[in-house]
C-alpha cells in the first residue's frame, strides 16, 4: 500500500451513499481535469454545504499526473476548510478499465474506484469486478461496478448503442461481487450527444421502469448514473455564437435527474455540462477581446460560471444543497 485516502483527509463513499439514500438526494459526481474546475467545484460545494465526490477519469489522471492529482486532492480538503466549511470529499476513478489502473489509483490516495467491465461478457464482469473489490476492500476503499452499456464517447469510453441494464443480473452481481454502488443503463450516455431528436421531437425519457425493478430487486443499495448532463442550451448556444459548431448537442432534461436523484440512484455523474460551461466562457471571452492573451482573463470567468452551475445543480437538481 503507498498513500491511504485518510492520510490526505479524503472519505470513501459508503457514509455518503448511507445519507443519500436516507434523505432522498444524490452526490454530485462532477469530473475534473485541471486547478480551475477543483477551485469551482470546491467553492461551489462548500457555499452550498454539499458533500462531493471529484471524478477522475483515466484520460484526466494521464492529462493531470497521478502525484499532482493527490495532491490536488488534498490541496481541496485545506480549501474547503479555508472557505469556512468542512464538507465530505471522496476521490473516485471514473471509468478504470482495468485492474491495474484501479490497483495504482488505491495505491496513489483515491478513497473509491470504478471498475468497468460493462462491455465484457457477465462472468468476466463478475471477474476483474470482484478482483477489484478484494483488493480495494482492504484499504477501505468502495468500488463501483457497471452492468449495461451507455451509448456515446467520453474520453475512453465509447459505445454505438445502449443496452439497458437487466434488473434479472443485478442481484447476482452484487452478491458475487461485493460492490458498494452499481451504475446502472436506463437511457442516460456520454457526451454533448446523447440523443438524435428532429426539430420539435421531445426527448427520450429515462426508463424510470427498469430503475423501479432495480430498487426492489436491490433494496436500499446505491445506485448510480453515469452520462447525466443536461447539455444546457445556453452554453451550446454560446460556443456556437462566439465560433464553435456542436449542432445537435442535447442532454437529460434536468426534471428527469430530479426525479432519479428522490430514488436509489444517490450518485449522478457530470462531465460535459462542465467542459460546456468552461469552453463558452472561454471561446466568449477570446472573440470579444482578442488583444488578451494572459490565461488568467480568460480562465477566471470560466471559472466563476463552473461555481454558478455547480451550485445550480446542488440546489435545483440534485438535491445535495445544505447535507453536509
Amino acid at each position: 500500500m503507498g498513500i491511504s485516502y485518510k492520510e490526505l483527509g479524503l472519505v470513501n463513499t459508503r457514509e455518503m451513499f448511507k445519507k443519500a439514500m436516507e434523505g432522498k438526494y444524490a452526490i454530485p459526481a462532477y469530473n475534473f481535469n485541471n486547478l480551475e474546475q477543483l477551485q469551482a467545484i470546491i467553492q461551489a460545494c462548500v457555499e452550498t454545504k454539499s458533500p462531493v465526490i471529484l471524478q477522475v477519469s483515466k484520460g484526466a489522471r494521464q492529462y493531470a499526473n497521478a502525484t499532482m492529482l493527490r495532491y490536488m486532492a488534498m490541496g481541496a480538503v485545506e480549501y474547503a476548510k479555508e472557505l469556512g466549511y468542512e464538507i465530505p470529499i471522496a476521490l473516485h476513478l471514473d471509468h478504470g478499465d482495468t485492474f491495474e489502473l484501479c490497483k495504482a489509483c488505491v495505491d496513489n490516495g483515491f478513497s473509491s474506484v470504478m471498475i468497468d467491465g460493462s462491455h465484457l461478457p457477465f462472468e468476466e464482469n463478475i471477474e476483474i469486478t470482484r478482483k477489484v473489490v478484494e483488493y480495494a476492500h482492504q484499504f477501505d476503499v468502495t468500488v463501483e461496478g457497471e452492468l449495461g452499456v451507455l451509448a456515446g464517447i467520453e474520453e475512453d469510453v465509447k459505445a454505438e448503442k445502449s443496452h439497458y441494464t437487466n434488473p434479472d443480473e443485478v442481484e447476482e452481481f452484487v452478491e458475487r461481487t461485493g460492490v458498494d454502488s452499481l451504475a446502472i443503463s436506463i437511457g442516460t450516455s456520454h457526451g454533448a450527444y446523447k440523443f438524435k431528436v428532429k426539430p420539435g421531437e421531445s426527448i427520450p425519457p429515462l426508463r424510470f421502469d427498469i430503475l423501479e425493478e432495480i430498487e426492489k430487486r436491490l433494496p436500499g443499495f446505491p445506485i448510480v448514473l453515469h452520462g447525466a448532463s443536461s447539455v444546457i442550451p445556453e452554453y451550446v448556444e454560446l460556443i456556437n455564437k462566439y465560433g464553435g459548431n456542436l449542432e445537435g448537442a442535447v442532454g437529460i432534461p434536468e426534471e428527469q435527474l430530479r426525479r432519479a436523484a428522490t430514488s436509489a440512484v444517490c450518485k449522478i455523474n457530470i462531465d460535459s455540462d462542465g467542459r460546456l460551461a468552461f469552453t463558452a466562457k472561454v471561446r466568449e471571452f477570446l472573440w470579444n477581446h482578442p488583444k488578451e492573451f494572459d490565461p488568467r482573463k480568460y480562465l477566471k470567468p470560466a471559472r466563476e460560471e463552473l461555481i454558478r452551475m455547480y451550485k445550480h445543480k446542488n440546489l435545483n437538481v440534485l438535491g445535495s444543497a445544505n447535507k453536509a
